[in-house]
């Protein structure tokens, strides 16, 4: 059977208020407006590379929900599994502008949004079976108990139809009643996954081991086809059925804003082995991407069209 779509995914988007100048969210005297979600962020991008993208989710239909299903659209991404909501709100989030490369300060207005009361009987078996490739995050299996469900559910459904599956663990510590419960059920969904992309940090934090080997080994003990480790500015380490190794990272003049750079690293990634890319192709890609994503203020400005790719030669 010929798939509909190339990927699908599903999550939380929010609309982003990006503040003017630096300092204090307070002091600011106007905000930009972009959208935010680490899913939305992955699907842009492999949208914007000529992949054939579905990303299901709920909005309120207030303006932020009407803003966001709109920008998805205009990228290209089917919406058709978006449901929009009158009875509770859009998710959105304020972010500080930063110039130096350091954490911004970020406010989240979250809790009971519309997209937080998904479970599994949201996802349409039909429509995501029509993929063959579901991304999946930590970030909306934190948002709430039926969240974690579904990213449970549909991940288990993708694999048991042999289509294949990515998750980055993307970890939101706040979001989660406690470290122990959320490096419980993050390796749980690692577990359910072809390709696994921790960063270094958190990979070190959910497994116990210090380096990316080990992290890596850890993942592929249980059942992963594939791992990838970020290593920021240092590159990428990839353990994978085709063997192993490590792939260095892009030069960066400057870099402006981390946000968004594991995202881009998830599309040079998924979007390359679903080329027929080897491994290390495919790692180096996602290096490029990411090192393109800290050199903007927005989540998704920097991922690249397919013309941009194809004239990086990546």
């Amino acid at each position: 059977m010929t798939s509909a779509m190339d990927v699908v995914t599903f999550g939380e988007a929010m609309m982003l208020l990006v503040a003017d100048r630096p300092g204090a969210l307070e002091d600011a005297a106007s905000y930009y407006k972009r959208t935010a979600g680490a899913e939305t962020n992955v699907a842009i991008g492999l949208a914007r590379l000529g992949l054939k993208v579905g990303w299901a989710s709920r909005l309120g239909t207030d303006m932020m929900g009407r803003y966001l299903i709109r920008a998805m659209a205009a990228e290209g991404i089917d919406c058709s599994q978006v449901a929009l909501c009158d009875a509770q709100a859009t998710g959105f989030m304020i972010k500080g502008s930063v110039s130096d490369g350091s954490d911004p300060p970020v406010e989240y207005h979250r809790q009971g949004s519309a997209a937080s009361h998904m479970g599994p009987e949201d996802i349409n078996t039909a429509w995501l079976l029509s993929a063959r490739h579901l991304h999946a995050t930590g970030v909306f299996a934190a948002v709430s108990a039926s969240t974690l469900l579904l990213a449970r559910d549909s991940m288990d459904r993708m694999r048991a139809a042999g289509r294949s599956v990515s998750f980055d663990p993307n970890l939101r510590p706040t979001l989660w009643a406690s470290p122990q419960i959320m490096v419980a059920a993050i390796n749980d969904l690692a577990a359910r996954a072809d390709w696994v992309l921790p960063g270094l940090e958190e990979g070190r934090l959910l497994t116990g081991e210090n380096t990316a080997e080990g992290i890596a080994h850890f993942y592929r003990k249980r059942g992963a086809k594939l791992v990838v480790v970020k290593l920021g500015s240092e590159g990428a380490y990839f353990d994978g059925e085709h063997g192993s190794g490590r792939v260095p990272g892009f030069p960066v003049e400057k870099v402006i804003d981390t946000v968004g750079a594991g995202d881009g690293f998830a599309v040079g990634v998924i979007s390359a082995l679903l080329a027929g890319l080897d491994l290390a192709a495919a790692v180096r890609r996602g290096a490029w991407i990411g090192a393109r994503a800290v050199q903007v203020l927005g989540d998704s400005e920097g991922l690249p069209t397919r013309t941009e790719l194809e004239a990086a030669e990546v």
